[in-house]
């Protein structure tokens, strides 16, 4: 399949309205991998004016017409997952393998809307009046915003399109600058399975234009945004003013509890796949590792081990787990947070530095750090970076209270072998997704989303579905 990489606005493949472009670079090697259009306000006007035009007839339709589409859109990116997962490699340096099961989870959750979608159920309500009757719709709310982060550049899509899409609702995305390839094919696949003209609509370009073109647009009813809390505050600011509905993916800084009744080498082992999957560029990333005293050394001194291994460089070498940093900014942070907590003392058990060998392109070691103090930026903050942070613990409410002590609330892992203690940490920790001896919690068929400053809302499982249907009552009355 040859992909058409320029935005696509009711159904043509255009360049901004502005001419202008984007150079896309590739972050393992510092060069351009190709040049998109990069557009703004105008462009996003267009967008939503084109799904506004479309929504009426894709929201008539039945939700077996539209699961039709979706099922063959998900058997296409299959077909083409190993062309599309090397250009993905390409734009944001995650390994070849993780960039081929990315592609694989945006298919099942296509597949999945497409069938959650015919489950959209309402509702009749008994009447305390025998002349009444009352029923509950559910129905597609409109024009929908959808913003994504780079650091999944195919599941973030694929989550918030597909569940829009299934339940009616017409879409504008607008897809990372860092990242705009993997959208691009994405929404080549679906109009080649079989969507209409205006259906989906793909723009790239400035984002706080186009941030305030879908907050201010009264034909775009919602805005479906991942990324940071800072924007993602900008967001609520601005629907403050126009009564737009948001749902917001806004990161996290997952603890890890791990109690001294584990066998620490399988937790150790689990832990660094984990941790440096996609350079640790993940929301649900396990960051903060809580370790009771009493195995905290052999914890640090196995995972350092395993860490120390791992082959660093460019993603489509197989041979290669850990790829680059999305650009030179990001991974300077991540340089300066650990150069900071070696001022104050903290032990680099691994790591610590940008690989000597590698000349070119966005890379760190994957690094484990001991002796932490909780009070440290690197254990506070999301690093989003190769960086184990270890804190040593001695009792349960101390865990308890320290995996608490943050601003996010996405997930958090606990392992351990006592069900009491897994019962009293699951109901205790204020995360959105509690993951027992378990590095995945989430699933295409299973609701996630956090709490406090991570977001609001839910995507995936049927509450994602939920997010785009508007709850409609009615009641009829005067009958026989």
């Amino acid at each position: 399949m040859t992909f058409k990489y320029k935005q696509h606005v009711g159904g043509e493949w255009v360049d901004a309205a502005s001419g202008g472009t984007w150079d896309v670079i590739d972050p393992a090697t510092e060069e351009t991998v190709k040049s998109v259009p990069f557009g703004g306000r105008e462009d996003c006007h267009r967008a939503i004016e084109s799904a506004a035009a479309a929504f009426p007839d894709w929201a008539r339709r039945t939700a077996y017409d539209r699961a039709a589409i979706l099922q063959r859109a998900a058997a296409r990116m299959r077909e083409a997952a190993e062309d599309v997962a090397r250009t993905m490699v390409l734009e944001c340096g995650k390994p070849l393998a993780q960039a081929r099961g990315e592609w694989s989870t945006a298919a099942d959750l296509f597949e999945w809307f497409a069938e959650e979608g015919k489950r959209a159920y309402g509702r009749t309500i008994p009447s305390r009046v025998p002349s009444k009757r009352m029923t509950v719709l559910r129905q597609p709310l409109g024009v929908v915003g959808v913003v994504t982060a780079w650091n999944f550049p195919a599941y973030n899509p694929a989550r918030a399109w597909a569940a829009a899409l299934a339940a009616g609702c017409t879409v504008v995305a607008r897809p990372s600058e860092f990242t705009p390839l993997t959208a691009m094919a994405m929404t080549q696949v679906l109009v080649e399975a079989g969507l209409p003209r205006g259906v989906l609509n793909l723009v790239n370009g400035d984002p706080g234009a186009m941030g305030q073109e879908m907050l201010e647009h009264p034909a775009c009813r919602k805005i479906s945004f991942t990324g940071s809390v800072r924007v993602g505050k900008i967001l609520m600011d601005g629907a403050s003013r126009t009564v737009t509905r948001l749902s917001l993916e806004l990161g996290g800084n997952a603890p890890v509890i791990v109690l001294p009744d584990v066998d620490v080498e399988q937790v150790t082992a689990g832990a660094v796949a984990s941790k440096f999957r996609n350079t640790g560029q993940v929301c649900v990333s396990p960051q903060r590792f809580l370790v009771h005293r009493r195995v905290a050394d052999a914890f640090a001194t196995d995972v350092a081990r395993r860490a120390a291994a791992l082959q660093v460089g460019s993603g489509l070498d197989a041979a290669v787990q850990v790829g680059p940093l999305i650009n030179a900014r990001q991974r300077d942070r991540v340089a300066d947070l650990v150069a900071d907590a070696a001022r104050q003392g903290v032990e680099v058990r691994a790591g610590g530095r940008s690989p000597a060998h590698l000349q070119r392109g966005y890379f760190f070691e994957p690094t484990v750090l001991a002796g932490l103090e909780p009070s440290m930026p690197v254990f506070e903050e999301e690093i989003f970076g190769p960086v184990m942070p270890i804190v040593a613990f001695d009792d349960l409410d101390e865990a308890i209270a320290l995996a608490n002590r943050t601003q996010y609330g996405l997930a958090a892992y606990v392992w351990t072998n006592d069900l009491r203690a897994s019962v009293k940490l699951s109901e205790a920790l204020q995360f959105g997704m509690i993951g027992i001896n378990e590095w995945a919690p989430q699933a295409t068929e299973a609701p996630f989303g956090g709490w406090k400053q991570s977001g609001i809302g839910h995507e995936s499982g049927s509450e994602g579905l939920a997010e785009y249907l508007e709850t409609k009552l009615v009641a009829i009355g005067a009958l026989p």
